[in-house]
């Protein structure tokens, strides 16, 4: 098990969370499931039989998921950063997990859950981070502008003269 793992609060829905995660990332896989069983089940509001945590993996970063009722909500503040290679990448991961949710600026999105993620092509870093702050800030103009980042639109206003 890694030192740190993110640990998210479901209302009720990280079966279906987990298995959507699992299902858009490669190398993915649920590791464990425990079910809330017995006594004690009602009184944490759970059915029996409901998933209480699931241990989970996306790209082989491990997670935990549980269901503890509607106590807390996700926000913001917290988020996920995808490092995508590709547009192509960008746009599978950003049209699956958005569905249903809430698209954002900036390659920002929040899922059908209220997860946040920031869905960001590699690319991005590179040219941010050009020592030219001129090119450097039209990237970042040009990023201001954008829900989905788009690969091509960063690099024209990179190669803006």
């Amino acid at each position: 098990m890694q030192k740190i793992t993110p640990f998210l609060w479901f209302d009720n829905q990280a079966e279906e969370a987990v298995n959507l995660y699992t299902s858009v990332f490669k190398n993915s896989k649920i590791v464990s499931v425990n079910r809330y069983e017995g006594e004690g089940s009602e009184v944490s509001g759970m059915a029996y039989g409901t998933v209480m945590t699931m241990a989970f993996q996306l790209q082989g970063q491990e997670f935990m998921a549980l269901n503890g009722g509607p106590v807390f909500s996700f926000s913001p503040a917290i988020s996920f950063f995808v490092d995508c290679e590709s547009q192509e990448e960008v746009d599978e991961l950003w049209d699956k997990l958005s569905e249903g949710g809430e698209k954002g600026q900036c390659g920002w999105l929040k899922d059908k859950y209220g997860v946040s993620w920031q869905i960001v092509p590699t690319v991005l870093g590179d040219l941010m981070n050009d020592p030219d702050p001129v090119k450097s800030q039209r990237v970042m103009e040009a990023m201001l502008q954008m829900n989905k980042l788009d690969i091509k639109k960063l690099k024209q206003a990179y190669d803006q003269q």
